[in-house]
């Protein structure tokens, strides 16, 4: 019977690697399937979550209503958790997720205006955050020129016409565009993020005109509203004779 060796006989050093042949120490515990932490068992071999990513880098909705909108990523498992935080630390979960496949999922939430980071979490526990606020709540913008006429000119004349709307934090758009229709002769759409203006002088018109055309005003979030207006081309009438 072979002599057992007691820790209180072995000093520091006593035993190196180069004294222990290979395999002539046996350890059966450590060819468990799971170790012990605190009385708590923990399984060995499994395997590690894939944690997901998200690539959309912007994304827009309306406030105060359920808005449902599309989330780009990768590695999405069927169907993770959705939450939407918000600049001071509100989370609040998306009311559906629709797993469309492992890039795409279809987030349905009701949110007050405002910026959110999305929070993406898979059933297995891998989970991702935007690294910025990619979710703007925004109202498109709204017109403070009212739809219709904008004015009545003379040909030959030199006039200039304003426009202007808001996006929903009382600021003026970045931009106005001339979407359909046409101006009258000799005038240009120009717009920056104070004021949208029509200006020129008259040009070409033989005959009283109305020319109408659609405006498109757009916010910081890309959002845009159209605007119908018109302007009138009055051409006095030339020559004529009386018969009597």
């Amino acid at each position: 019977m072979s002599n057992k060796i007691k820790e209180s006989n072995i000093t520091d050093g006593a035993v190196t690697s180069d004294k222990l042949a290979s395999g002539t120490v046996a350890n059966d515990r450590l060819a468990n399937s799971s170790i012990t932490i605190n009385g708590n068992t923990v399984s060995l071999g499994g395997t590690l979550s894939t944690l997901p990513t998200i690539t959309s880098s912007s994304v827009v909705i309306t406030p105060d209503s359920e808005q449902l909108f599309t989330l780009a990523g990768t590695n999405f498992v069927s169907v993770p958790i959705v939450e939407l935080v918000s600049s001071t630390g509100a989370v609040t979960v998306a009311s559906a997720v629709t797993f469309n496949n492992s890039t795409s999922l279809a987030i349905t939430t009701s949110l007050s205006a405002g910026t959110y980071y999305v929070r993406v979490e898979n059933p297995d526990g891998g989970a991702v955050r935007s690294s910025s606020a990619i979710l703007a709540v925004s109202n498109a913008p709204t017109w403070s020129t009212a739809a219709g006429s904008l004015g009545t000119i003379n040909a030959g004349a030199t006039a200039t016409f304003q426009l202007l709307a808001y996006d929903d934090s009382s600021t003026a758009v970045t931009g106005y565009t001339l979407q359909s229709g046409s101006l009258p002769g000799g005038f240009t759409l120009a717009g920056d993020s104070t004021i949208g203006s029509i200006s020129g002088t008259e040009s070409g018109a033989t005959d009283t005109t109305t020319y109408s055309f659609v405006i498109r005003a757009t916010d910081n979030e890309s959002q845009t509203t159209d605007r119908t207006f018109s302007i009138t081309v009055n051409v006095a009438a030339t020559g004529g004779g009386q018969f009597n």
